[in-house]
């Protein structure tokens, strides 16, 4: 399907249910809400089971989501026949998430897409927009032929 549609086309079939979700996403139960070029909203409700030993979310959460709003953000900008994979990926962890801090909104939006290159940025905030996290994100963009 990804050699068939644009990174936009593809990511809204998706939130559209014409295609079906991430395994990813089901496993860490997140989900991408919005898209539009350039930028991608990923939402989530930190739960129990997302809890590290010591009885936080798992910095994980935080970097999954970032990585996925993130490299979403650049595939809105792809066209067709044209795929991507993160090779760099930075977090900064701000505070602590529990399963008490509501829905987390990840956004990630593109700064640079080239023939071979991609950069992004994205936040992590609670409904208040307090910030949790936050990142960047080099991809390689490549044919996907």
């Amino acid at each position: 399907m990804v050699t068939t549609l644009s990174g936009i086309e593809f990511l809204n079939a998706l939130i559209k249910g014409d295609l079906p979700a991430p395994p990813i996403s089901r496993l860490m139960d997140f989900r991408v809400a919005q898209v539009s070029e350039g930028s991608v909203l990923v939402t989530c409700i930190p739960q129990e089971f997302h809890y590290n030993p010591i009885g936080v979310v798992h910095g994980g959460l935080a970097a999954t989501l970032l990585d996925t709003a993130m490299a979403c953000a650049i595939q809105t900008r792809l066209p067709l026949g044209t795929v991507y994979t993160t090779v760099e990926l930075h977090v900064n962890l701000i505070r602590a998430i529990h399963k008490d801090t509501g829905e987390l909104r990840c956004t990630g939006e593109a700064l640079h897409v080239g023939r071979s290159v991609a950069t992004a940025q994205g936040r992590l905030t609670d409904a208040a927009g307090k910030l949790y996290a936050h990142g960047t994100t080099t991809c390689l963009v490549m044919s996907a032929s």
